[in-house]
């Protein structure tokens, strides 16, 4: 009873501080100067169809860097800490463990059904992400969601860490180098104009940006990948020592 009096003792609490905050919210009538800059001139400068990719991708090119890097330590540490070694092991008693069991035929067929259209869905997402909302980001996070569907659809499935390590590394560097690039060869670091802006709405349009937004979805999705296969590994590993 005590409990449930100090939780409504603080919900009230909260909502008084945050009301008089919510009763001054006005909304914007127009757009700050760099907004407006960006409003304006964004489509003839850079040739993107989807404003939000042009700030990301290119005026605000270092945060997207930052980003990226984020998560390339939160994966980092991710793995350091669940960290095990992925050669079966015996127990004490030195009997085998027994192979868990497949999932059942309908859910593993169905996984190897979703798989790749989960799989062209995100490279999709992140092809298109200068001309629809999405990108890079959005992407990953598909193509991650098609391999956990079908690391729990089949137990038998093991990521290869080798393969998904040299993508994740192959995709930074490119993704760095593009950058470098638009330094020397364009007014800035990640400067889409370092290719050709072609037909504005179509694909092949927006200079460098597919290409840059393709890297980040590549290295994204590897990223969180290696966070799920350690954390199944780990999971497995642990159920199998109970």
């Amino acid at each position: 009873m005590i409990k449930k009096f100090f939780t409504i003792i603080t919900v009230l609490l909260f909502a008084l501080m945050v009301l008089p905050l919510l009763r001054q919210i006005a909304p914007f009538e127009e757009l700050a100067p760099v907004a407006a800059a960006y409003a304006e001139q964004g489509p003839d400068q850079l040739g993107a169809a989807n404003l939000v990719t042009s700030v990301i991708v290119t005026y605000r090119g270092l945060d997207t860097l930052g980003e990226v890097t984020v998560l390339f330590i939160a994966t980092a540490g991710v793995g350091f800490l669940l960290r095990r070694d992925e050669e079966d092991q015996l127990p004490g008693d030195g009997v085998p463990r027994e192979t868990p069991r497949e999932a059942s035929e309908l859910l593993g067929s169905g996984s190897m059904l979703l798989f790749p259209l989960l799989m062209l869905f995100g490279v999709y997402i992140f092809l298109h992400g200068h001309l629809t909302p999405g990108g890079g980001f959005q992407g990953g996070v598909v193509i991650a969601s098609a391999m956990l569907l079908l690391m729990l659809a089949r137990v038998s499935f093991h990521l290869n860490h080798l393969i998904i390590s040299l993508v994740e590394s192959l995709s930074g560097f490119f993704y760095v180098a593009i950058g470098v690039l638009g330094l020397i060869l364009a007014a800035g670091f990640l400067d889409n104009r370092i290719l050709p802006l072609g037909e504005f709405g179509t694909l092949l349009s927006a200079g460098a940006i597919p290409i840059i937004y393709s890297l980040v979805g590549l290295k994204v999705g590897t990223e969180l990948t290696n966070v799920l296969g350690t954390m199944r590994l780990t999971r497995t590993q642990q159920e199998e020592d109970v």
